[in-house]
């Protein structure tokens, strides 16, 4: 199942959704808001103990990368 980001274009919330279907409403959980937009996230991919990533982001804890969970990025 793909987790994709947004940012709410009311209150500049950032956070992540699971999408179960093309139909599926994303709600910002801090306001509420139906004004999202998905923003472009890097793409890793898993090979054995390994992971190699596509790309990179902003800003957060690891060089590069605003995901909270290092699982995703390998750092």
């Amino acid at each position: 199942m793909p987790i994709y980001e947004f940012e709410c274009e009311k209150c500049g919330e950032d956070f992540e959704q699971l999408i179960l279907g093309s139909g599926q409403v994303v709600q910002c959980p801090r306001c509420g808001s139906k004004n999202t937009r998905k923003r472009m996230s890097a793409c890793a991919f898993k090979s054995g103990n390994s992971f190699s990533g596509t790309g990179s982001r902003a800003s957060g804890s690891c060089s590069g990368c605003t995901s909270t969970n290092c699982g995703s990025c390998g750092g």
